[in-house]
């Protein structure tokens, strides 16, 4: 069986293992404390607190469970030998919707450190997808769920 290769930035990387540190040191520390307040109050067979910490603990080890999987099988991104004008992993892309739309910037970023509320999106959305090796000046077609629509990418930098 094959597994999963995690393509990610170096920055990336750096905080998924800053989370992983943080859930192993603090919070595992925190829920423990939580269940052990929790056991004294009593009968644990109608004990809401005791049920809320075991959720969580249990939330919290498959998560560094995740964690540790992706740092393990992780791919740091190298764009030294792609063009500086090409989009590709690690890249900050600007574009505009043609012919008359805003213009955007998105970061192309593997997918276990996308946020599409800081502007970085998964390079296996179709946004990226569509992106990936084309150059500043080229207009591209993206088909995306909700339909598709033209783009001009206009700057291409290192993220």
């Amino acid at each position: 069986m094959d597994q999963k290769v995690y393509p990610m930035t170096l920055d990336g990387k750096a905080k998924l293992e800053a989370e992983l540190e943080d859930l192993k040191v603090n919070k595992r520390k925190e829920i423990i404390e939580r269940i052990k307040i929790a056991r004294s109050f009593g009968d644990l067979s109608e004990n809401s607190e005791y049920e809320s910490a075991k959720d969580e603990q249990a939330f919290v080890e498959g998560r560094i469970s995740e964690l540790e999987t992706m740092i393990r099988f992780a791919e740091i991104i190298d764009d030294k030998d792609v063009a500086k004008d090409e989009v590709s992993l690690g890249r900050k892309v600007t574009f505009v919707e043609v012919p008359d739309g805003d213009e955007e910037t998105y970061t192309i970023v593997g997918s276990a450190e996308a946020d599409p509320m800081e502007f970085k999106i998964s390079n296996d959305s179709p946004i990226a997808q569509a992106l990936i090796g084309k150059k500043v000046g080229d207009t591209v077609s993206i088909e995306t769920p909700g339909g598709g629509f033209d783009v001009k990418i206009v700057k291409v930098e290192q993220a």
